[in-house]
């Protein structure tokens, strides 16, 4: 009885058609653009990916750079200490 229940209350969602020629190409249209869609989209990660790492590697450099001119005046940076532009 349970299970006479259940297969009448998903009969909608287990209904299968018979695919016509026209779904099923629309079908296969639409998994072409995903495929598509999902390969730029991993194009668009890895460069990313890549960028990130050569700014974190930028960064880096700046740092130490930013360290070692701090460290030869034996006091921070401070940006009173910068001239203007039009100087």
């Amino acid at each position: 009885m349970r299970y006479e229940q259940s297969r009448k209350s998903h009969a909608g969602m287990i209904a299968c058609r018979a695919m016509t020629p026209e779904t099923l190409e629309r079908i296969e249209t639409k998994i072409a653009f995903l495929e598509s869609a999902n390969a730029e989209l991993s194009d668009v990660v890895y460069r990313q990916k890549k960028e990130i790492d050569e700014l974190k590697a930028r960064l880096a450099q700046l740092s130490a750079r930013l360290a070692a001119a701090q460290s030869e005046e034996g006091r921070p940076y401070s940006l009173e200490e910068e001239k203007p532009p039009h100087y």
